[in-house]
């Protein structure tokens, strides 16, 4: 590898990276949480990547103090992100991570990629085989009442 080439490879990656924070910043605009908590735009991004608004289907404010966000997935899951003091902890199924610690941050990261995983909701109409159908019609039974039963 030359130097020309070598340059226009830098060149292609800079253009990579920087039109994913543009498609980030596009995404953005949908949630106004990111408008008054700038960091909470950061975190997300550190956690489900630049493609964030493809898992995410909204964004709750839940509690001031500490401020507290439920950031809910397209697949009804959620997780929850507490904004402390010093750092971020994500609450994920119960358990937290304390995102200030690179190794706690890569354990969250891997719990909500198993909720992603979960998949949409079974239906009604997909759990009874796709007949949801309580029967429109009705159906005559014939009952023969003239058996003797002794007691």
């Amino acid at each position: 590898m030359n130097k020309a080439d070598f340059k226009e490879r830098i060149r292609l990656l800079v253009k990579q990276v920087y039109s994913n924070t543009k498609e980030a910043e596009a995404a953005a605009v949908e949630y106004d949480e990111f408008a008054k908590f700038p960091e909470l735009k950061k975190v997300i991004v550190d956690l489900l990547t630049h493609e964030f608004d493809n898992f995410i289907s909204s964004i709750d404010w839940v509690a001031p103090k500490p401020t507290t966000f439920r950031i809910n997935l397209r697949n009804d899951e959620n997780f929850y992100l507490i904004w402390m003091q010093r750092s971020w902890i994500a609450q994920v199924e119960g358990k937290k991570y304390y995102l200030l610690n690179l190794p706690e941050e890569e354990r969250a990261i891997d719990a909500i990629a198993r909720i992603l995983r979960y998949g949409a909701p079974e239906t009604a109409e997909s759990a009874d085989g796709g007949s949801s159908d309580s029967g429109g019609e009705e159906v005559d039974v014939d009952i023969d009442d003239t058996t003797d039963i002794d007691i």
